[in-house]
């Protein structure tokens, strides 16, 4: 969202972030303007990415693949919904206040004084496209958050989507009367999370890694290769023993999250130490 606010910003557009205090110094430093969410936060002096790493914490044991997925799927609306429910009363406040021409919304659930605001909005997306299906699903592809390989077996994809499906039922009802009960025109798809912007959605992700080929998008969806914000002047200098070494340059990022499972990070680097070509991991 930085780098898109970059380039609107560099273009000449006002640039507004509804955020939490967590995030405001950061994005004040970039030139940014910010409208704060809530003042609960006041205090806190951390940064969101520490959170949001925290928070993976809860899914990083040694549990299959399977049971990772049906228990996130129980935590997603559990943790998230309480939260909106709370943001909303400041996000019609900000709304109003700064009266945008577009709002650009980078949440994983519909938000009524968003998609109610008569205002055009666009919808952002920033994980893998196949976790589009929480939204905008396609039975061509198999059920996101698995791991599984687009040649996997197909037998197996309809019997786990529909696991994943009934994991998160109760909690979708709940945010489903939620949604109605103040007045949003746009009711997700039966047990899923958002819905698409008529207006355009985007997302980042390589083309050749992207799943367009098997299932192509409509006109509304927008692919960007990456959103990377720019940073200082400074200039790298690889260190000598990579410098030195044969190869490829590689750099590798699993993000917040990701990187927070250590274990992961580990395998990783043991397997990559093995290869001909240079890497560097960001941790």
């Amino acid at each position: 969202m930085v780098r898109l606010g970059e380039v609107l910003r560099d273009n000449g557009h006002r640039v507004v972030f509804a955020t939490t205090k967590d995030w405001s110094q950061r994005l004040k430093s970039l030139n940014f303007g910010v409208e704060l969410m809530t003042e609960e936060t006041d205090g806190v002096t951390g940064d969101s990415a520490d959170a949001n790493a925290e928070s993976a914490n809860d899914l990083l044991d040694n549990s299959t693949p399977l049971e990772k997925a049906l228990k996130s799927m129980t935590i997603l609306l559990k943790e998230f919904l309480p939260l909106i429910e709370k943001d909303e009363p400041s996000l019609k406040r900000i709304i109003n206040a700064v009266k945008p021409d577009v709002i650009i919304s980078d949440h994983v659930l519909t938000l009524p004084s968003i998609a109610g605001s008569g205002i055009p909005w666009i919808f952002s997306y920033s994980s893998n496209p196949l976790s589009m299906d929480f939204g905008y699903e396609d039975k061509r592809l198999p059920p996101s958050i698995l791991g599984l390989s687009i040649n996997s077996d197909k037998n197996l994809w309809e019997v786990y989507r529909q696991q994943l499906k009934d994991a998160r039922k109760d909690d979708w009802i709940k945010y489903k009367d939620w949604l109605i009960s103040n007045g949003c025109p746009l009711i997700p798809e039966e047990l899923q999370f958002w819905s698409p912007s008529p207006f355009a959605n985007i997302y980042m992700f390589p083309k050749e890694l992207d799943y367009t080929d098997v299932r192509p998008l409509p006109k509304t969806f927008h692919r960007f290769d990456c959103m990377k914000r720019s940073g200082n002047e400074d200039t790298f200098e690889l260190p000598d023993k990579l410098k030195n070494r044969s190869g490829k340059l590689i750099y590798l990022s699993l993000g917040s999250m990701g990187s927070a499972d250590v274990v992961l990070m580990k395998r990783l680097i043991a397997i990559l130490s093995k290869s001909e070509h240079k890497f560097i991991v960001s941790k």
